[in-house]
């Protein structure tokens, strides 16, 4: 198996790209698909090691945009038969998905389940009946509604990246980790070089900028002010009373606020934090706040009365880089030619990692994504006000 990083830095490529997580690494591998494996991703530290596996991890659709309703569902079928199309493991896990949402947000579960039907997702809204039928350990209350998928689940974050990461190796593309971007040379109005921690200089007339949280920094180093805030977001790893709940489906709770989904046989795992606690990735906690598990185990209970007496196995923090609408950014950047971004996915990234890999690739060589307009998530939205708009009070799930 190829390795995740090269001892030497090459003086040339036909494109960079900056950040090592599964957006950049998935860039870099359809860059290859499409003829161009000579390429270098940066890394600050090793592959996968900052938003990406930190993820939660769940692979779904339900989304109130037909743009990242449709960058879903394409990634959703690439996970699901992963080593065919791409090579390598996944992890995926078909689990199906309940979004549930209260009273207030039952119009806006209807009109996107309507919209994502006819983008051809495979959801409905379900009755309570259904719903016994289906996942009889859930309760859903008097005046809540929810949608069904039966085709999500989650993935392993770890596995898709590396994975990507062999198949772009095995074509000829190059990685450096712990060595990250430290600059972009322009000369004019374009992209000239890349300029290493380390001090190496890559000459090259395309960059592409994946760096999560740190792309704020690097966009800011060539004059380019993107409104991107890194957020703290917590997942928590319960022991599941098997006896009681052997299984479950994932769950977006967004009438609480919070979302889980089993992991393995025996655990579930539960996703929560605060949408504005704002924070630096160079220096965040990345501990769990028990005091906000225990109200998500608490949540959890009140879903899945059969999950009263799980216990806690662990958990951490990572990062969601939003941005003012919660879409991601990807694009050409304005007045800098051969400067590219996929950035600010604020919580979205990996479930669409697949689709915007090979959308952004496209993008790079042929000048536009073959089977997506990418012009909603555009850069110049920001300054024109037309943001995308959400559904639901909880950004992240929707």
């Amino acid at each position: 198996m190829p390795s995740n990083s090269t001892p030497s830095v090459p003086r040339t490529a036909d494109a960079v790209i900056i950040g090592g997580g599964v957006i950049g690494c998935a860039i870099q591998y359809n860059l290859a698909q499409l003829g161009v494996p000579n390429t270098v991703l940066l890394e600050r530290d090793v592959l996968g090691s900052g938003s990406t596996g930190r993820s939660q991890a769940i692979c779904r659709m339900h989304y109130s945009n037909p743009i990242t309703t449709e960058l879903a569902w394409q990634s959703l079928q690439v996970f699901a038969d992963f080593d065919a199309r791409v090579g390598g493991q996944s992890g995926f896990v078909r689990t199906g998905y309940l979004v549930v949402v209260n009273e207030a947000d039952q119009g806006g579960l209807e009109r996107n389940v309507a919209m994502q039907q006819e983008l051809g997702v495979p959801t409905s809204v379900m009755s309570q009946d259904d719903l016994a039928r289906l996942a009889p350990m859930v309760t859903l209350y008097d005046d809540e509604r929810a949608a069904w998928e039966p085709e999500s689940g989650y993935a392993d974050p770890y596995q898709v990246t590396v994975s990507y990461s062999a198949r772009a190796q095995e074509a000829g593309a190059r990685i450096v980790t712990r060595n990250p971007a430290s600059g972009i040379e322009t000369d004019g109005d374009r992209v000239q070089a890349v300029v290493t921690a380390n001090g190496e200089r890559i000459a090259t007339d395309t960059v592409i900028v994946a760096a999560g949280p740190w792309s704020k920094q690097v966009l800011a180093g060539v004059g380019v002010d993107v409104p991107l805030i890194p957020v703290r977001h917590q997942v928590a790893t319960v022991a599941r009373p098997v006896e009681a709940v052997p299984h479950h489906p994932t769950v977006g709770d967004i009438s609480q606020s919070f979302s889980f989904r089993p992991d393995g046989s025996n655990f579930t795992t539960m996703g929560f934090g605060d949408d504005d606690e704002q924070s630096d990735p160079d220096v965040y906690p990345q501990g769990l706040e028990l005091s906000e598990a225990a109200t998500a185990r608490t949540k959890l209970a009140r879903r899945v009365p059969g999950m009263a007496n799980a216990y806690y196995r662990g958990g951490w923090s990572g990062l969601f880089t939003t941005t003012p609408d919660w879409h991601p950014v990807l694009d050409a950047i304005p007045g800098v030619g051969g400067l590219y971004c996929a950035i600010g996915f604020s919580g979205h990234g990996f479930k669409l990692s697949p689709a915007i890999g090979k959308s952004v690739a496209e993008l790079v060589v042929e000048g536009r994504a073959r089977d997506v307009d990418l012009t909603p998530l555009r850069f110049a939205r920001f300054a024109e006000g037309d943001l995308l708009e959400s559904s639901y009070r909880y950004r992240v799930l929707a």
